[in-house]
């Protein structure tokens, strides 16, 4: 994908409100090189509104599909995703970026989105992501119950915090 199609020129845009929309596949993950994400597809519309100040607002509104390891197995999985974000622009001397402000030299114009919609894509996907049920590679599900099975203890036992112990018979005592 060419990043050159997330360059907005907001000096161009008419007053009002102006809608784009793109389709990020594989393509945009590999040339942002992102560092989580590195495969997806997902439709992203921005509307754009611009005032008589030359004071932008853009809606971010992204739903798709991202492929991303499972925390349980580590194998590939398609996780979904879906954000709504908001962003406001304006011209001034030199680009810089401040909370939910973006300053766009007024020389240039140009606003980039393409890293910006790249971190709201990973913000949408939830922290703890793993496969349904009966979904997550066998081989590794039967490693980490052999591991785990040997971290509890001998027979069965499931060894307990001493410290645990000691305020479970304080629990008892009443």
């Amino acid at each position: 994908m060419d990043l050159e199609t997330l360059k907005i020129d907001l000096d161009r845009l008419d007053d009002g409100l102006t809608q784009l929309s793109f389709d990020l596949d594989d393509s945009f993950f590999e040339a942002v090189e992102a560092p989580d994400v590195q495969k997806g597809n997902v439709h992203v519309d921005i509307d754009v509104v611009r005032a008589e100040d030359d004071f932008f607002n853009l809606s971010f509104h992204g739903t798709g599909n991202v492929i991303v390891p499972c925390d349980r197995c580590l194998d590939d999985m398609e996780q979904p995703i879906s954000f709504e974000q908001q962003l406001n622009a304006k011209f001034g001397k030199e680009n810089s970026e401040d909370d939910d402000l973006v300053t766009v030299a007024e020389d240039e114009g140009i606003l980039d989105v393409a890293w910006l919609i790249y971190e709201f894509i990973e913000l949408a996907i939830p922290i703890r992501h793993v496969h349904a049920p009966g979904k997550c590679n066998p081989a590794m599900i039967r490693a980490l119950n052999e591991h785990s099975a040997a971290r509890s203890g001998e027979e069965g036992e499931t060894s307990v915090d001493p410290r645990w112990a000691a305020l479970n018979k304080l629990n008892f005592k009443n």
